[in-house]
């Protein structure tokens, strides 16, 4: 196997990239009311995902600190620190955070956007987008 080749997984004839596991499982999580233990969301997933799968894939999400976890009985909780929105915006700030001429990023981002999303961003950023997110954003 090369290095570029992503890893699969296999259930019910049904093959799937670790990262394809890991959407349904944030799926799960951004759908339900609250943090779920390990065995919540193995219930919540079509398929016939192994527990021990879902805790590798939950931990994974953890580590990359997508989701937060708290002590729930003999396992634990997890819940999505955010949004699907706000996950992308992360991502996209981990992205620039790792470039060191951030303004030649920022200048090829937006000298690629279509006229639409330029005038959204020219309007969000006149009206001060700021004010209404969350601290640490």
């Amino acid at each position: 196997m090369s290095a570029g080749t992503p890893t699969t997984v296999v259930r019910q004839g049904r093959r799937r990239a670790n990262g394809a596991l890991e959407g349904e499982v944030l799926t799960a999580l951004q759908r339900a009311e609250g943090s779920l233990t390990p065995r919540e969301v193995q219930s919540r997933l079509a398929g016939e995902l192994t527990y021990s799968t879902v805790v590798t894939i939950l931990s994974r999400l953890h580590a990359k600190e997508v989701l937060t976890r708290t002590p729930r009985g003999r396992a634990y909780a997890y819940a999505p620190v955010t949004d699907d929105c706000g996950l992308a915006a992360r991502r996209m700030h981990k992205v620039l955070d790792g470039r060191p001429d951030r303004e030649a990023v920022l200048t090829r981002f937006v000298s690629e956007l279509t006229a639409m999303d330029e005038a959204l961003l020219r309007r969000l950023l006149a009206v001060g987008v700021r004010q209404g997110l969350p601290d640490g954003f």
